[in-house]
């Protein structure tokens, strides 16, 4: 059984610690500000989370692109190089094409090098939510299963992940095309928060609506803890540059589910372009998600 190399991308917002624990690699992709394009490092190489949601609240429009062609190879060829496999967990394909380009490139690769195996799974999710997948992948690769087991049980469990969490501002989502039934939510000036859900296709859908921030925090715990059906092993939590508000909804979770551990992470440049500043998400393994949205 060949050893393989788990592999994700800069959507999946895992800290370095995360990625450096669990022996994940990622490929970038790029944001451009002001005609200059930047690596999108989960490091924050280019802007600190500061400056970079400080930009967009003060007008500046960030704009995103899909992993090169050129990426993947070098990331895929290397790991053929050493002699491993590549499981590779992409960003939700109904918000990136990037993974179609990843399969595009594996093709070729494994025609050049027949006894490579490249998996390239679509994680129909984002954030967080992806990050977690890339973490049971590198644990199943732990604990001995081979590529292809690996890539089964993440294909098994990937509508399991729950995503639930609320923005600022729908604006940013708007003008990225990235949120089902956004025309229903645009009271927002009059403080109604859109809760917004991952679906059965990998879309962010605005599914229900609450008339303020702590209604919001209360329906997003609510979610979680029905999504959890009562285990509640593992929370994570990602936010745009607002600390104080993931902290609240932290808080607001745990007095209704008392998960045994808590992951906090800051949303990176390419999430945080769709979503905005002051963005709240939170994500659990729980009952699979069956929701569909539509306009």
């Amino acid at each position: 059984m060949r050893d393989f190399i788990v592999l994700t991308d800069s959507t999946s917002d895992l800290t370095f610690q995360m990625r450096q624990q669990y022996g994940i690699e990622y490929v970038p992709m790029q944001y451009i500000i002001d005609g200059v394009e930047y690596k999108a490092s989960l490091d924050w190489e280019s802007h600190n989370p500061k400056e970079y949601y400080d930009l967009m609240r003060n007008g500046t429009r960030v704009f995103t692109s899909q992993i090169l062609k050129d990426t993947y190879y070098e990331a895929f060829h290397n790991a053929i190089c050493d002699g491993k496999d590549v499981v590779y967990i992409s960003c939700s394909s109904a918000l990136s094409a990037s993974i179609n380009v990843a399969r595009l490139v594996a093709m070729e690769l494994t025609e050049k090098y027949p006894e490579a195996v490249i998996y390239c799974v679509d994680s129909l999710i984002s954030s967080l939510g992806q990050g977690y997948l890339a973490m049971e992948a590198s644990r199943k690769r732990a604990a001995g299963l081979s590529a292809a087991d690996t890539v089964a049980y993440i294909e098994s469990i990937k509508l399991c992940v729950n995503q639930c969490g609320t923005v600022s501002s729908l604006e940013y989502l708007r003008r990225a095309g990235r949120v089902k039934a956004s025309k229903a939510f645009l009271g927002n000036l009059f403080g109604v928060k859109p809760i917004i859900i991952s679906d059965i296709k990998g879309q962010n859908y605005a599914y229900k609506k609450a008339k303020g921030t702590i209604n919001a925090r209360i329906a997003i715990a609510e979610h979680i803890r029905d999504a959890a059906n009562g285990v509640y092993e593992e929370l994570f939590l990602t936010h745009a540059d607002c600390e104080e508000d993931i902290l609240l909804l932290k808080d607001e979770i745990l007095k209704i589910a008392p998960f045994k551990n808590v992951t906090i992470s800051t949303i990176g440049p390419i999430v945080g372009a769709s979503v905005g500043p002051g963005t709240v998400i939170a994500f659990c393994h729980g009952t699979e998600v069956t929701i569909e949205g539509n306009e």
